[in-house]
C-alpha cells in the first residue's frame, strides 16, 4: 500500500503539500483528484522519492521507496508520458529498465502487446504521436509486473479505444487485488473507474471516502418534470415540501425526492405530465462544489463585441476590424 503521513512540502514561501495524511489501500481502484496546483503530481513524486518533504514521510510497502530492492517490480509508475528518451527505440528503452530491474526480457514483448506497440517497438519515440507516448509509459509502468501502481492523468491523448482499454485495465488489477492509485482531471471518466477517493486543495486533504458516498455528501439528486402547466406544477410541489428550480431547458427540478412522489403529487393536483425522470448527482457537480474555493485561476466567458463578431467581407475591411477594436 501507499500511505502518507502528515506529509508537507514548502517551496519557500509556497507551500505545496500542507500535512497530508492518506493511505491507499489494495484491491481497489483509488481516485486522486484536487483542481490545478493542489499538490497532485507533488504528492505523487515525493511518494515515489523523486521530491524530498519538507516534513512527514511517504511510505510504500511500508518503507520510503529508496530504499525497496528492485522497485520496478514493486511500484509501477506514470508521472509524464514522454519521458523516454527520444532517439532510443522503444524497444530498447523497455530493456533498458529491465535489465536495471532483473526483469526478463520476455517481459518487454508481453508489454509492448498489452499496450498495442508491437508494430512500432523499433521505431524512436521522438516520432510518436502523444497517446502512442502515453502507451509507452503505460508500458513501462507494467515492465515489473507491480503490486502497485501511480497513474497521473494516464489517458492523456488517448483514442476512445484507448480510453476504454485504460479504464478497463485499472479495473482488472484492481480486481486482482494491486493498489491503483490515478489522478485525473476527467471527471467522467473517474467517475466509471474509481472506487475511492482521496481529494485534496492547496495541499489539504479534503476528502478520503467511497465514490458513492461522495457523490452523496457533496452533490443533490433531483426529479425533472415537464409538464404543460409548469406554473401549477410547481405550485403543488412547492406546497408539499419540496424546492423546485427551473432548469436549463425550461423543465422543473425537484430537489431530496424520488420519482414516485413527484408523481403522486401531480396525480392528486390533476396535472398533466409529460416526462417525470430521475437526474442522478455527478461526481463534477460533487467536486465542483467541495473544491470551488481552493481553484487559483477561473475563467471568464466573454461576448464578443460586435467589430470582433463580424467577419471581414467585401464592405468591410479588415483594417477598420483592427480600428475598431482599438488596435494600432
Amino acid at each position: 500500500m501507499i500511505e502518507l503521513r502528515e506529509l508537507t512540502k514548502r517551496y519557500g514561501d509556497r507551500i505545496a503539500v500542507d500535512d497530508l495524511s492518506f493511505t491507499v489501500s489494495p484491491g481497489r481502484v483509488t481516485g486522486f483528484l484536487g483542481p490545478n496546483g493542489a499538490g497532485k503530481t507533488t504528492t505523487m513524486r515525493m511518494a515515489l522519492g523523486l521530491g524530498r518533504p519538507t516534513s512527514g514521510t511517504a511510505l510504500v510497502h511500508g518503507r520510503p521507496y529508496a530504499q525497496l530492492r528492485e522497485p520496478l517490480r514493486q511500484v509501477g509508475a506514470l508521472l509524464e508520458g514522454s519521458a523516454a528518451h527520444g532517439r532510443r527505440r522503444a524497444r530498447s528503452h523497455l530493456l533498458w529498465l529491465a535489465r536495471s530491474n532483473r526483469i526478463p526480457r520476455t517481459r518487454v514483448r508481453e508489454v509492448l502487446g498489452m499496450v498495442g506497440l508491437e508494430d512500432v517497438a523499433r521505431k524512436m519515440p521522438q516520432g510518436f504521436s502523444l497517446g502512442m507516448n502515453q502507451r509507452l509509459g503505460i508500458a513501462a509502468a507494467l515492465l515489473g509486473d507491480p503490486p502497485l501502481l501511480l497513474l497521473d492523468e494516464p489517458v492523456n491523448g488517448l483514442d476512445p479505444e484507448g480510453i476504454l482499454w485504460i479504464r478497463n485495465l485499472m479495473k482488472d488489477l484492481a480486481a486482482e487485488g494491486r493498489t491503483v492509485l490515478v489522478s485525473s482531471h476527467l471527471m467522467s471518466e473517474m467517475a466509471l473507474t474509481a472506487d475511492h477517493l482521496v481529494v485534496i486543495g492547496k495541499g489539504r486533504l479534503l476528502a478520503d471516502t467511497p465514490m458513492n458516498d461522495f457523490i452523496a455528501q457533496h452533490s443533490r439528486s433531483r426529479v425533472r418534470v415537464r409538464t404543460p402547466e409548469p406554473d401549477r406544477m410547481r405550485e403543488a410541489l412547492t406546497r408539499a415540501g419540496l424546492r423546485v428550480s427551473t432548469g436549463e431547458d425550461g423543465t422543473l427540478e425537484a430537489d431530496g425526492t424520488e420519482v414516485s412522489f413527484v408523481g403522486e403529487v401531480a396525480s392528486r393536483a390533476g396535472i398533466t405530465v409529460h416526462e417525470l425522470s430521475r437526474r442522478a448527482a455527478s461526481l463534477e457537480e460533487a467536486f465542483m462544489g467541495l473544491t470551488g474555493e481552493y481553484v487559483d485561476h477561473r475563467g471568464t466567458a466573454r461576448v464578443p463585441d460586435q467589430a470582433e463578431a463580424a467577419p471581414p467581407g467585401p464592405d468591410r475591411d479588415p483594417a477598420d476590424v483592427r480600428t475598431e477594436r482599438g488596435d494600432r
